[in-house]
């Protein structure tokens, strides 16, 4: 089972939950020396974590100027679309945190195929980490957000893809879904000291459900980080709240 290796909070609600986990981040961030670097994850669930993350009392503690931001993944539309992953992130964080804009990396997607994007990725990647492959003894990211798709899927990870099978690139297109998408691997992904589920609402109930009990058909129960995996949950996608 996912659960009996992972940490589960299960907190009242949508909000509750994000307030959780801005404590969380801002007392693992603040208590890491050195480069912070961060993987963030697109959706509904982590935006308000984003907006308290940009406010007081967060905004004026948080160590912004030695922290770098990564993407899980991203549609493969143009930055101020409103599909786009970084679009939402920057409308709820990055226009009112003090972040160094050179520590933002987000993916790129214009003016380029969703191949060439990826490999783009993979090197920035790469030059951060400053190595060609991954050590378990030196973490790609210090913490990992990730949410949980209706279908299993986390990040751009997809069920019956080719992509979940990937263990040597860092970075992948999927060009199946429209619009396509760039993701990080399995790999990247689990090249963490702290993955965190954000998952909230009714909806989401059942695939927690057999997310927890480690179904392989699910993609995201098949990620297996090096560091602690997190699951925080609100009452409602946990099955706790009266109907």
């Amino acid at each position: 089972m996912i659960g009996s290796g992972a940490q589960l909070e299960i907190l009242a609600d949508a909000e509750a939950l994000a307030r959780r986990v801005a404590d969380w981040l801002l007392a693992i961030s603040t208590a890491r020396e050195g480069t912070l670097a961060l993987a963030l994850s697109g959706g509904g669930t982590p935006r308000r974590l984003y907006e308290l993350l940009a406010g007081p009392p967060y905004r004026d503690v948080f160590p912004w100027r030695r922290t770098h931001l990564f993407w899980g993944d991203e549609r493969f539309v143009p930055h101020d679309d409103a599909a786009s992953n970084y679009r939402m992130v920057r409308g709820a964080m990055l226009s009112q945190a003090p972040i160094p804009t050179a520590n933002v990396h987000p993916v790129p997607t214009e003016g380029i195929t969703p191949e060439a994007a990826a490999a783009d990725y993979e090197r920035e990647l790469k030059s951060f980490y400053g190595a060609e492959r991954l050590d378990p003894a030196r973490p790609l990211f210090d913490v990992n957000l990730l949410g949980l798709g209706p279908d299993g899927h986390t990040a751009s990870l997809f069920p019956g893809t080719g992509v979940l099978e990937e263990r040597e690139r860092w970075v992948a297109a999927v060009v199946g879904p429209k619009p396509a998408r760039i993701t990080l691997t399995y790999p990247a992904l689990e090249s963490s000291r702290h993955v965190a589920f954000l998952v909230a609402g009714k909806e989401k109930r059942e695939i927690f459900g057999r997310f927890q009990r480690g179904e392989p058909a699910l993609p995201a129960a098949r990620l297996r980080p090096i560091g602690a995996l997190h699951l925080f949950a609100d009452a409602a996608a946990a099955g706790t709240m009266r109907a």
